[in-house]
């Protein structure tokens, strides 16, 4: 089938709430992919840094087709040998005391909700519902009703009254507003360490030590966001890392499978995911034993194939060519690891026109908030191809 009858399918019987790029992709491997004319180009978002170890990753399918010949599915109603296995290997890499897996990042998301705020109520003895959650402004933690609720993004919001009440917004990256936001009903502060969707914002240094402190100081707790930033995006297996902290719950997600299969999970203290009891939460699919075995080999070829580090070297190299084109539609370059936004000024047109421009040069990339380029290629990217990319950027932002 030609692309453009894929596309016409896809028009005439699919719902419209996405608007992807005309490309037909059938293959990948490593950091390319192909159309299905053939055609190779360079993947530089990752399917938002699901596919960090690259696409289609050997061992990673090696897992999946010998745990899918022996036990795919049990539920949770019984035990499996890959669960145990999955527990010790993810809290062992991310110096976590305990897990639980879920499939989607919000499900991740949802999860960390009810955690925080039943131990809200049963722990620091929160009045009946009236524990409160700190997001901020901007975020981006997925897109179910009660995740879009604190949402500041109107499309995420309009027309999907009534909200879930329970949320407090301040500024990203305010730590003043952090402190004046928190009262005694307050059971956690819900964070992404670098806003992704919200167009790569990072934070001003010394931010999250303040955050730390100031839920130490009010017993709340800290819960970061890391289903983008973390497993090794930018340049650390946990982003929390660049400032020297730990979170009391961390969410990570995505490149958990290396994206062979939908695989999240909250990690936290003993203390906040101890308040559920069997019955209180759970999945059908959550922690199968096909989804454990596919992380635990995801997690085991990030550390051994030393991509983290790569990411850490790559996204310098990646980082410093791109602020070295002149270009008068960038307004700023901002990164960290293999996680980095190309912001343009208003006035070049939006992003849009430049992920189109680059499609025709064989890079792939996505726009975000409309006048951000996000750039984020697979961890096991070389030198050489980080200088490839380069080239066709250049060469497409300085175009008229």
């Amino acid at each position: 089938m030609k692309s453009q009858d894929s596309l016409a399918l896809e028009d005439q019987f699919g719902a419209k709430n996405y608007k992807p790029l005309d490309v037909v992709l059938t293959r990948g491997e490593g950091i390319w992919v192909w159309d299905v004319e053939g055609r190779r180009y360079m993947d530089c978002l990752s399917a938002y840094s699901a596919v960090n170890q690259g696409h289609c990753h050997p061992k990673i399918l090696k897992t999946l087709i010998e745990q899918s010949q022996k036990l795919t599915l049990v539920s949770r109603a019984f035990c499996h040998d890959q669960l145990g296995l999955f527990y010790k290997e993810i809290c062992e890499i991310t110096r976590s005391h305990t897990a639980l897996p879920m499939n989607s990042g919000a499900e991740a998301v949802e999860t960390a909700i009810k955690a925080v705020r039943k131990w809200g109520y049963c722990v620091k003895k929160v009045p009946p519902g009236q524990a409160e959650i700190i997001v901020c402004s901007n975020n981006f933690h997925g897109r179910t009703l009660t995740i879009i609720s604190f949402s500041s993004e109107p499309q995420y919001r309009e027309g999907y009254e009534p909200h879930t009440p329970g949320f407090k917004m301040i500024p990203f990256g305010d730590a003043e507003a952090l402190r004046a936001a928190i009262t005694p009903n307050t059971v956690a502060f819900l964070v992404e360490p670098i806003q992704g969707e919200g167009g790569v914002i990072i934070p001003p240094a010394g931010y999250f030590k303040t955050a730390r402190e100031l839920c130490n100081k009010h017993n709340v707790m800290l819960v970061l966001d890391e289903i983008q930033t973390g497993l090794g995006r930018t340049g650390k297996i946990l982003a929390e890392e660049h400032e020297g902290i730990e979170a009391d719950l961390t969410l990570v997600g995505k490149a958990l499978s290396g994206g062979f299969y939908p695989v999240s999970a909250v990690l936290s203290n003993r203390e906040v995911l101890g308040v559920f009891k069997p019955g209180d939460h759970g999945s059908t699919f959550g922690g199968n034993p096909l989804a454990c075995a596919v992380a635990r080999t995801a997690l085991k070829v990030l550390v051994e194939e030393g991509m983290i580090e790569n990411s850490a070297v790559m996204g310098a190299r990646l980082l410093d060519g791109l602020k070295q084109i002149k270009s008068p539609h960038i307004k700023e370059v901002r990164g960290r690891g293999l996680m980095i936004g190309i912001e343009l000024h208003p006035e070049a047109g939006g992003a849009r026109r430049f992920c189109e421009a680059l499609r025709e040069k064989d890079l792939l990339c996505k726009e975000t908030h409309k006048h951000v380029l996000r750039i984020a290629p697979p961890l096991v990217i070389k030198a050489h191809e980080i200088d490839w990319a380069l080239e066709r950027l250049e060469s497409a932002l300085t175009q008229n």
